[in-house]
């Protein structure tokens, strides 16, 4: 029987391990994610994180906020980061939680250069991302060999949260399917974008929101149509947009909740 104790790697005091806890479901946690759960002495989660991942936070430790959404007020990303610095030099061991994956869309590549500039003794922990656990749990595969021979994941937004960042002119490319992090603030402008760039208006495509917890929603529709859809829905943050014909898929295998909204239902 493995022992979290004694077969996976040490959680030091003074250590601080950057930790994806998937897009939600507890159960997709890994074996050294709730390793770092049961034995940090400070949590430190994002907004992104499910409250069923911190229930699993030993007695005890220090459970601390430090979200970032889009559009609210929210922690300074430079106060978060010089705060895992601090809280390392105390001698503590810190838990820095990421949903998803620390190095997918999470910031955690600059929380860890952080660490390593100021000498502090860092492990990263990855995660689902939300692009591979999300899809799967809308019944949508990432990749199917009838329909895409690549996946492009990419972010709905430059880092300054201009959709003009990104280079849209590019994503028309014959068996590709994307899947987009963060679009729902801009999805009119994405979907004329990408239409623009040479995918037909008809090509089909999906909003997963809440991906894998109680509360998901699977929206599906075209370029044409998906903006339309997720308005009449109410859909909120978080959300991803999957463009391609693995969306064809969904009615079939979709298997996890009986709750995929088809277009005029």
């Amino acid at each position: 029987m493995i022992s979290i104790e004694s077969d996976f790697a040490r959680f030091e005091p003074g250590t601080v391990w950057l930790v994806g806890v998937g897009p939600g479901d507890p159960g997709l946690l890994t074996l050294l994610a709730l390793q770092s759960l049961q034995q940090a002495d400070l949590v430190i989660y994002d907004a992104l994180v499910d409250g069923r991942v911190l229930d699993l936070v030993r007695p005890g430790a220090q459970i601390v906020y430090a979200g970032k959404r889009g559009g609210r007020p929210s922690h300074d990303q430079k106060d978060i980061t010089e705060s895992l610095v601090d809280y390392a030099r105390e001698g503590l061991r810190v838990a820095r939680l990421k949903g998803g994956d620390p190095f997918v869309f999470g910031r955690g590549g600059e929380e860890a250069r952080t660490l390593a500039r100021n000498g502090i003794s860092f492990r990263i922990v990855p995660g689902i991302t939300a692009g591979i656990g999300g899809l799967a749990y809308a019944g949508i595969p990432a990749t199917h060999r009838d329909t895409n021979a690549s996946v492009l994941f990419l972010t709905g937004h430059g880092a300054d949260g201009d959709v003009a960042s990104v280079d849209w002119s590019r994503l028309s490319v014959a068996g590709q399917a994307l899947v987009i992090y963060m679009p729902l603030g801009h999805l009119e402008d994405i979907a004329t974008r990408l239409t623009a760039a040479g995918n037909p208006a008809d090509t089909p495509a999906a909003l997963v929101c809440r991906a894998t917890t109680p509360e998901q929603q699977v929206v599906v529709g075209t370029l044409a149509t998906i903006a339309t859809e997720a308005n009449s829905r109410g859909i909120s943050p978080p959300t991803l947009l999957v463009v391609g014909e693995i969306v064809r898929f969904h009615g079939e295998l979709g298997w996890f909740l009986d709750d995929i909204v088809q277009p005029g239902a």
